[in-house]
């Protein structure tokens, strides 16, 4: 059986001054003539700029400088092959080593560096240098440039399909008296009045009963669900003084929000986002374990849509301050969402409203995303003085 090859390199090895001729050693490998996979014993030799290989019926003579010599390693066979397709094999690294600095070629300065572990260190923490600058800064410039350029009707098919498997999978038809849902549609769009022409994407307002609770999302292309449960939840007298406006306004800040996931169009870019994450980390992690190398997706998801839901949230704004509303409307729904997640998380199981806690893993749904105190903090301070 032919001896495993290593990596060889015409770059691997520099010239360096040779030792006498009278002290040059000799070095015992095998000779392959690369037609056959019969290994032949022979004794090497460096004289004059030469390699001489010598054997039983075998004399040849090469010169050094169009010998592959092999990246030197710290293990395993050395291989060097030869202009003629030959190559040679030894299974002395050692003694290899000791030969080919002898005969004057020594390391390169790649090889040198890949020998040394301060360099080795500094070159790994480059890597995840570079690489969480791409996951930070790259992949969400990247994403952009790729949505930029690609053409509104991407979102119009993702965002059907998208309905139509929730369709299938989790919503009904809305139970909502249709003159409500009516008077939501014309609240929000005289909201929208105040908008500077032509600055409005294009949008419609679907309403569902679901496993969802209380919630709204937008799909790509411009669909907005809104849930029957959100709008009971609204609608509901709440205790103390949460009440901002009325539940037509609470509204309008909710749908303001996910216009802005429509506008700039974040359902196609997270798609994008995680695809590159997903990419990057099969490249350093490979798929040996999936939940390895899913890690990086599943937080890259996360740390992606809170940029979103930041981006919403200042659209949220300026579309409820533009039409008079204050800002402080979205603060008493994050309210209204943690009483009901309360309610819910003591229901027993098998209720509804365990189901529709069970349902936070649609990363797009609004009640997905729980007001933490910097969202809160921004639309109070959107909002100004009481």
């Amino acid at each position: 059986m032919r001896p495993a090859t290593s990596s060889v390199s015409t770059s691997a090895c520099r010239t360096r001054a040779v030792t006498p001729a009278a002290h040059l050693p000799l070095l015992a490998v095998d000779y392959f003539d690369g037609r056959s996979a019969r290994a032949r014993p022979v004794t090497l030799g460096c004289r004059g700029g030469t390699l001489h290989i010598d054997g039983e019926g075998l004399a040849l003579r090469v010169p050094l400088s169009a010998v592959q010599w092999p990246e030197r390693t710290r293990h395993g066979a050395r291989v060097a092959h030869l202009p003629d397709g030959a190559s040679l094999h030894g299974a002395d690294p050692s003694a290899w080593d000791a030969f080919v600095r002898a005969c004057g070629q020594g390391d390169s300065a790649v090889v040198r560096l890949q020998q040394s572990w301060r360099w080795v260190g500094a070159s790994m923490a480059a890597l995840v240098l570079v690489l969480a600058g791409l996951y930070h800064w790259g992949v969400p410039w990247a994403a952009r440039a790729v949505v930029a350029a690609t053409p509104l009707s991407v979102d119009l098919a993702l965002g059907e399909a998208a309905l139509a498997s929730l369709d299938a999978q989790m919503l009904q038809p809305s139970r909502l008296n249709p003159a409500r849902q009516q008077r939501l549609r014309a609240a929000f769009a005289q909201a929208l009045a105040a908008q500077p022409a032509g600055s409005v994407p294009a949008h419609h307002i679907e309403f569902r009963r679901s496993r969802l609770g209380p919630n709204a999302f937008a799909l790509p292309g411009g669909t907005i669900i809104v849930t029957d449960e959100l709008v009971l939840l609204l609608d509901a007298p709440p205790g103390g003084d949460t009440l901002v406006g009325s539940p037509d306004h609470t509204l309008i800040g909710v749908l303001a929000h996910e216009l802005g996931h429509v506008r700039q169009r974040h359902g196609l870019r997270m798609v994008v986002q995680v695809a590159a994450v997903g990419v990057l980390a099969s490249a350093v992690l490979g798929d040996f374990s999936t939940l390895l190398a899913g890690a990086p997706v599943l937080l890259g998801q996360a740390g992606y849509s809170r940029d979103a839901e930041r981006e919403a949230d200042a659209e949220a704004v300026q579309v409820l301050r533009a039409a008079g509303i204050s800002p402080r409307v979205m603060v008493a729904f994050f309210d209204q969402l943690a009483a009901a997640d309360a309610r819910a998380a003591s229901a027993p199981a098998g209720t509804a409203p365990a189901e529709a806690r069970e349902a936070g893993w649609l990363g797009i749904a609004i009640a997905s995303h729980p007001a933490d105190a910097e969202r809160v903090r921004y639309f109070n301070d959107a909002a100004g003085p009481r």
